[in-house]
């Protein structure tokens, strides 16, 4: 399949709970750029950069993750020091573990996640959606917002991603 590969190689994880599949739409339309959506490891090769997208069902398809072998993989393209980006669910499964103690999503309480962000992710019953304004903060200081106008989209997320502790 690599005959209608770009310049530039992206690679969706197509979950089996995938959800907004148009977040990558903006990348199909760029010249010398390819969208890939792989399912198993022999489809992933090797991509400049692997997006994690959003989840109908976060620790089931971190789980599918782990027993295709694809986190493997993932992981290897991390430790290479190329991207893997993480959307919505993709985002809570690259933190240090992902909690459903209220079982919203199955009956196991906690999965390892990635580990290759400082975070926890703990589900919760509550759905939350709602369109929001933001403006963008500067990397170098979080605090600060860049001279950007308002933006403006609509947010949805089912749990709260926090920080972990005496993480680098």
């Amino acid at each position: 399949d690599n005959h209608d590969v770009g310049v530039i190689d992206l690679a969706v994880i197509r979950f089996p709970r995938i959800s907004n599949f148009t977040d990558f739409n903006v990348f199909e339309r760029l010249e010398g750029v390819s969208v890939r959506y792989v399912s198993s490891v022999q489809e992933l090769g090797q991509p400049d950069m692997i997006f994690l997208p959003g989840s109908k069902n976060t620790m089931a398809d971190l789980r599918w993750m782990r027993e295709s072998g694809l986190e493997a993989k993932v992981l290897r393209h991390a430790s290479a020091g190329k991207t893997v980006f993480g959307i919505c669910g993709g985002y809570q499964m690259m933190g240090q573990e992902v909690l459903d103690p209220e079982h919203v999503e199955g009956d196991i309480d906690r999965l390892p996640g990635l580990g290759l962000l400082p975070i926890s992710t703990r589900m919760s019953g509550e759905k939350v959606t709602r369109q929001v304004k933001f403006g963008l903060c500067s990397p170098h200081s979080p605090f600060s917002t860049l001279h950007s106008p308002l933006m403006q989209g609509y947010e949805i997320h089912m749990g709260v991603t926090t920080p972990v502790e005496g993480t680098p």
